[in-house]
């Protein structure tokens, strides 16, 4: 999509791609854009046995790279996506040119809320009935955003999720992501040499605001920007700003 230098966007959880759909286009005018869906995830296959862990993600994110042939690209990613995005980088041999990270998990401690409770009863919720898994999912989707949905959006975001198999695939994925696969490149934060820009919700309820700080003090040239009257999903709550920030070029180290 597009022409110029390449920017790749990473999608984290429960979403998929269509998260982008305005971003993509807007980038699109002066870049060339490349979106996916994480195995699991949006229109990707959804099957039983599936690797769906952090790690899993990191390789299939290095090799789809590689099948672009895209070397040193700009990367943006959200929520678990920035887990993905770092372990290709620090433990897979990724080669990227800058990294912008919004509301993203990244290491310490996360794994809380929805994800411990999950990671604890996987099997409970996967017995849920069908009408209390969707309105689970529904309201975990409202959580994220501080402003609230356009029409049609909430819909769009459920329904890779609904149904037996779409129930089966919530929480296969869920219960696989856990903080083991994100300690083990912790240490190697400090040692990005690429510019990483971090952007991030003030009213964020997922991963709320330490996060972040947490974040900046183990990136020490990262650059931290901050969005008011936003939650998890600036993508939703504040578009325009967050295109503001991706089209100016990050600073740091080269």
């Amino acid at each position: 999509m597009g022409s110029g230098d390449p920017v790749v966007l990473v999608h984290g959880t429960p979403y998929s791609s269509y998260l982008w759909r305005d971003i993509a286009p807007a980038l699109a005018l002066t870049r060339k854009v490349f979106v996916l869906d994480h195995l699991g995830f949006g229109q990707s296959d959804q099957r039983e046995g599936q690797d769906l862990s952090l790690a899993a993600h990191a390789r299939n994110f290095s090799r789809l790279l590689d099948h672009w042939g895209l070397s040193r690209p700009s990367v943006v990613a959200h929520d678990i996506g920035g887990a993905v995005t770092l372990r290709a980088l620090l433990l897979d041999g990724a080669s990227l040119g800058d990294l912008t990270l919004f509301d993203v998990v990244s290491s310490g401690q996360w794994e809380r809320g929805l994800f411990q409770l999950i990671l604890r009863q996987a099997e409970v919720f996967r017995q849920l009935p069908g009408y209390a898994h969707e309105a689970l999912v529904a309201s975990h989707l409202r959580h994220a955003t501080h402003v609230g949905f356009r029409p049609g959006v909430l819909e769009a975001f459920l329904a890779p999720w609904q149904g037996i198999d779409g129930q089966a695939a919530f929480y296969r994925q869920y219960s696989q992501i856990k903080e083991v696969d994100t300690a083990e490149y912790e240490h190697l934060l400090g040692e990005i040499s690429l510019p990483v820009r971090l952007i991030w919700g003030r009213e964020d309820r997922i991963l709320p605001p330490q996060y972040a700080e947490w974040l900046h003090e183990k990136i020490p040239h990262s650059e931290l920007h901050w969005i008011k009257e936003a939650g998890h999903l600036l993508q939703e709550d504040a578009p325009a700003q967050l295109m503001a920030h991706l089209t100016a070029k990050p600073s740091g180290p080269a």
